[in-house]
């Protein structure tokens, strides 16, 4: 009897000696579960609640990934905030990226991927857009941006050899009048559906603002969305095949966006005004450098028959226009424009290798 209650009383112990290690492993287990859960739990609660700053942290992480570091460069009291990758004085020219209304050095992301690494890049912050000084009205004239571009180029001594200089819509705009003003400074050119041109063919945007002048009611600007409709609408007037994002998605770019909706006002205003509206058809005589065009055929912001205006123009300009593509030619063709643009560089300098010979 006695040897059976010490058996007993053996195998309560372990039984519970058992238990405590089972506790203590099942704890265990949770902790390091709750460890490994904490990021996505992160990102879950950023994402439902603060999805304007997961997108920033998005942005952040493809920099890193692509080798891009953000700068700074300054002109006296004047801030210019730039990524970049790699150095000059490669076998290619250095590339400086100008974006678009309304967007930041980071829209060229998806292009930036597709360049060769050793590629010498830099995609600026226009004048008053992301973390570029804020001053006035002068600066966000197409004139006023094109001063400040070169004020850039200097800061950050681009100009000691020629570069290629690439500009999309506002950005193409400035980039063209650039190459009339600077030509000294540069190797050669791309313009990337470019605002700027007198079009022979009327786009749906330009429609809606005659028709907005004309009743001279207080409208949303087509391109300064204040609600996720008008995001979802801006997007399907930029993009042929819009992207398909979640709401939260679109609620990240709307809140990322509309505290600057004043800002984008004002330079919306200057870059429509009598003094830039035309500013690139006004300086296309002035343009020597070679130029490369880059269109997309479906574009409902400026249309693509601006691409014959700048054909007649500048006769040995090379024009490419990308079927199935709207205004966003970084966002939905990346790839087909980063080989355009590297095909475009590496004819140019064959080119002038020839010359060389000649001479």
């Amino acid at each position: 009897m006695r040897r059976r209650r010490l058996n007993g009383r053996r195998r309560a112990v372990t039984v519970g000696r058992g238990l405590e290690q089972a506790c203590a492993a099942m704890e265990l287990i949770m902790l390091s579960g709750g460890i490994l859960a904490l990021p996505v739990l992160a990102f879950i609660t950023s994402f439902l609640f603060w999805p304007g700053v997961l997108l920033k942290a998005y942005n952040w992480y493809w920099r890193c990934r692509l080798g891009l570091v953000v700068r700074y460069a300054h002109t006296a009291s004047y801030r210019f905030c730039y990524s970049s990758r790699g150095t000059p004085g490669g076998a290619m020219p250095s590339l400086l990226l100008l974006h678009g209304f309304s967007a930041t050095k980071d829209m060229w992301l998806p292009v930036v991927k597709h360049l060769p690494r050793d590629q010498h890049v830099v995609c600026v912050d226009m004048p008053g857009h992301e973390g570029t000084s804020r001053t006035g009205a002068e600066d966000y004239s197409i004139q006023g941006q094109v001063r400040r571009i070169h004020q850039f180029v200097q800061s950050i001594g681009l100009d000691k050899r020629p570069f290629h200089l690439v500009g999309t819509s506002m950005g193409g705009n400035v980039a063209g009048v650039y190459a009339a003003h600077y030509p000294a400074c540069l190797s050669s050119v791309t313009l990337v559906c470019p605002a700027g041109l007198v079009y022979p063919t009327e786009s749906e945007f330009i429609t809606r603002l005659r028709k907005m002048e004309e009743s001279e009611q207080e409208e949303a600007i087509p391109l300064i969305p204040s609600t996720i409709q008008e995001l979802e609408d801006m997007l399907k007037l930029c993009c042929y095949t819009p992207p398909n994002l979640p709401r939260q998605a679109l609620r990240g770019l709307l809140d990322n966006r509309t505290p600057n909706n004043g800002f984008y006002k004002e330079v919306f205003m200057e870059i429509v005004g009598e003094k830039s509206r035309h500013s690139l058809q006004e300086n296309l005589h002035l343009i020597t450098s070679p130029v490369q065009v880059i269109w997309g055929t479906e574009d409902q912001v400026v249309d693509v028959s601006g691409a014959a205006v700048l054909q007649a123009a500048l006769p040995n300009c090379q024009v490419a226009l990308l079927d199935n593509c709207g205004h966003s030619v970084a966002l939905e063709r990346p790839r087909k424009a980063a080989k355009l643009i590297v095909d475009f560089l590496s004819a140019q300098e064959v080119s002038d290798e020839s010359a060389k010979k000649l001479s």
